[in-house]
């Protein structure tokens, strides 16, 4: 079983665009997107430039923050965890591909998802619907 990278730091989030503005203004991150879609606001930060992207997300619940590892096949990952005796929490399907979440044993959450669609990161890059930074005079 292979687990590439730990991706994404996937964070619930009460206020997207307050959240956006700290991680921007306060830490210094840059601002991959900002969306507000399908009823909800989430936007995706890079800290460094390397290692985990945030994604803040406001659909998602408080206790729901989720560790995103990337694999190479999510389907024989899964098979593979699951004889081993894990039980997986949901199997949902985001706009990069199909992922799984499980918890580990002392409550933390973890996924997994195989990046199927590349093109959704091209597609949302740039994309700022709200938080926008403030023009400089």
């Amino acid at each position: 079983m292979a687990i590439d990278s730990l991706d994404v730091l996937y964070l619930p989030s009460r206020d997207v665009e307050a959240d956006v503005r700290f991680y921007r203004d306060t830490l210094g991150g840059r601002v991959i997107f900002a969306i507000e879609a399908m009823g909800t606001r989430v936007a995706e930060v890079a800290l460094a430039q390397q290692g985990p992207h945030v994604l803040l997300a406001q659909h998602l619940p408080a206790d729901g923050a989720v560790l995103l590892h990337c694999v190479p096949a999510l389907d024989q990952t899964l098979a593979e965890l699951e004889a081993r005796g894990l039980r997986l929490e949901a199997r949902v399907e985001l706009p990069i591909g199909s992922c799984a979440t499980f918890r580990c044993p002392g409550g933390q959450r973890l996924g997994v998802y195989e990046l199927t669609r590349p093109q959704v990161y091209e597609h949302f890059a740039g994309r700022v619907d709200f938080g926008r930074q403030p023009e400089q005079p």
